[in-house]
């Protein structure tokens, strides 16, 4: 099937715009890749440190047969119910290392927060600086630079952007991503938001609501909506650096460990004296880059991504923006309906098709590139594949038709003949909107702003009574620069009641929204941020705010001299300063400096 023109354009002008920094990137690669291996070039002293802890048939390996060392960069911890089947995942590896000549060393751990546990609280304002605490996790673990290859064990929202981003300072190494699953299906998620919407109304208890919770979140396993930690899953598997099928085949069970098995084989089969090295940083160029995005957008995925993923591609030197996912997601059509999108959670989307139908689709119809290199020997086809136990031993079969066509379609027969993202300009600013999951009579809201300085004051004017009327809610202070850029989920129950009663509503921030977020149109991400003299800190109570994803426009409705002579609001002193706000803004108060803006990835410790 020939490339999608618009695909093509928009890989050749990110090619363009990157020749001179993804050029440095590989020439640091390549000279990384041709030293010797460690126990040639370190001084005795570094490899006895290096292996003192090992078994002693491990080290006559590294030091005597100079065989291969897989460093494990683990995420595991009991807190996150998606990483906590983890925990058993080095022995496996190590155990299938040993019968393949080969040994593996866990080379350090990563930090892993829960958004879910930290919504509305102050440790969210940690939340987005975390991926890059990640990020140089993984880079201090490998640091010790004694491995010929890497296993990276994580799945959720900022852990795995963290550990690619980290994975891609030591782009030289072969690694491949190791995902734990989603639990199995609980309450469904639409009960749940409805129970959510309940409680805001006062209309259950705090009872009724944490019995609806705890059915939701139930076992481990990553959470079943397609938010960003499973939007993280489709992305990796679209990008070659899975075992194939991997996503979201639940824990537990002989095909979950056998595909962390087969993680350990992978990666053996790539490392620099295999036939076929392939290091991580020649993986991740620019044709994976955009399968990446093709995915996110044919899927509706996380918009947290179009933070992510351009952080990402600036680790490999590559050079994303928001145009460049716009202008796929006017092409690039949209194949699933997975919550918050439909009613179907991942679990129902696996069993209907899954990934493999998804990529399958996407190749054949010419928006992916299919002449990339992954971690596999036959390349991104072999992720159109469905992995079972077949006597014993694992096996992959070819995806038929979809199982269901109100999950996943083909593109020849798509949901929507457009991606699940709109990029919005005008005279607030630049933002981004989901809109795979908002009604298409609310694809365009014109209201009144009622400003807001915090989550906690929308909360408390939606119980006051104030905003049962049509109205754009404006929540400004949000940004990196601000206060790290925390998710503003807790704002969605609230804001889908008042929908629900037919007012025409929705949110404008500088702050993000959880992948999981749906049905309410929000204007998210808005850049400049009102912290850095953006628009919104000009904007007032009663002003009419226009947000209209079906021409990609974010603007107010005010003359442009009266604008412009408008005062611009500071950020007030409660804000700032810890002053009774809690940790995460006392911590993050000297961490501001390292703020970049949304489109540039937000936060960066390179």
């Amino acid at each position: 099937m020939t490339l999608h023109s618009t695909v093509a354009d928009v890989t050749a002008r990110i090619r363009e715009r990157s020749f001179a920094t993804r050029s440095a990137y590989l020439q640091r690669l390549n000279g990384a890749a041709t030293r010797a291996i460690s126990v040639d070039r370190m001084g005795c002293g570094n490899i006895a440190h290096a292996v003192a802890g090992m078994p002693l048939d491990d080290r006559f390996k590294v030091v005597t047969q100079r065989a291969p060392n897989i460093g494990i960069v683990t995420a595991y911890n009991d807190m996150l119910s998606a990483h906590t089947p983890l925990q058993p995942y080095p022995d496996l590896i190590k155990w299938e290392a040993r019968l393949h000549g080969a040994t593996a060393q866990v080379a350090g751990g990563v930090p892993a927060m829960c958004d879910g546990v930290t919504q509305g609280t102050p440790g969210m304002e940690l939340s987005l600086f975390s991926r890059d605490v990640i990020a140089m996790a993984t880079a201090v673990s490998l640091s010790h630079d004694m491995f010929d290859a890497a296993l990276m064990l994580g799945v959720c929202d900022k852990i795995v952007p963290g550990l690619l981003i980290g994975a891609l300072h030591f782009g030289h190494l072969p690694m491949v991503f190791v995902p734990a699953g989603p639990m199995p299906s609980g309450l469904p998620n639409k009960e749940k938001a409805r129970v959510r919407e309940l409680a805001a109304q006062g209309l259950v208890g705090r009872t009724e609501l944490l019995e609806a919770e705890l059915k939701s979140y139930h076992s481990p396993g990553t959470c079943t909506f397609y938010g960003t930690a499973n939007s993280n899953q489709m992305l990796l598997e679209a990008m070659g650096l899975h075992v194939p099928g991997t996503a979201f085949v639940n824990p537990g069970g002989d095909l979950r460990d056998e595909l962390t098995r087969e993680a350990a084989r992978t990666v053996l089969g790539i490392v620099k004296s295999s036939k076929r090295f392939s290091p991580i940083g020649k993986i991740v160029d620019e044709k994976a880059i955009v399968n990446a995005m093709v995915a996110l957008l044919a899927t509706g995925g996380s918009t947290n991504h179009l933070i992510h993923w351009v952080a990402v591609a600036r680790s490999a030197g590559i050079l994303i923006d928001w145009d460049d996912f716009s202008a796929l997601s006017a092409v690039v059509p949209l194949l699933t309906h997975v919550y918050p999108n439909g009613s179907a959670d991942v679990n129902q989307f696996q069993a209907a098709g899954g990934t493999g139908f998804v990529i399958r689709e996407l190749l054949d119809a010419g928006f992916m590139h299919e002449d990339v290199l992954t971690v596999r020997a036959g390349g991104i086809r072999e992720y159109t594949r469905e992995p079972a136990m077949v006597e014993g031993k694992l096996a992959w079969h070819e995806m038929g038709a979809t199982k269901d066509e109100a999950i996943v379609r083909p593109a020849s027969a798509p949901f929507s003949a457009t991606g699940g993202l709109k990029l919005l300009q005008g005279n607030l600013g630049r933002s981004v909107i989901k809109v795979s999951a908002v009604p298409d009579d609310r694809h365009v809201v014109e209201a009144p702003a009622r400003v807001f300085d915090s989550q906690e004051d929308l909360h408390r004017a939606f119980q006051a009574g104030e905003l049962d009327r049509d109205v754009v809610c404006v929540v400004r202070w949000q940004g990196p620069q601000a206060n790290g850029m925390p998710e503003l989920h807790k704002l969605t129950p609230p804001l889908a009641v008042l929908q629900g009663k037919g007012f025409k509503v929705a949110l404008v921030t500088d702050g993000r929204m959880s992948g999981a977020s749906g049905k309410v149109p929000a204007a998210i991400h808005v850049s400049p941020e009102a912290a850095a003299g953006g628009p919104l800190a000009k904007v007032r109570d009663g002003d009419i705010v226009r947000v209209d994803a079906l021409v990609g426009t974010l603007n107010v409705r005010v003359a442009d001299a009266d604008w412009a002579a408008r005062p611009t609001a500071v950020m007030p002193q409660t804000l700032r300063d810890a002053n009774g706000q809690g940790l995460g803004r006392e911590l993050f108060a000297g961490m501001r400096r390292h703020a970049l803006t949304a489109e540039e990835g937000a936060l960066s410790w390179m």
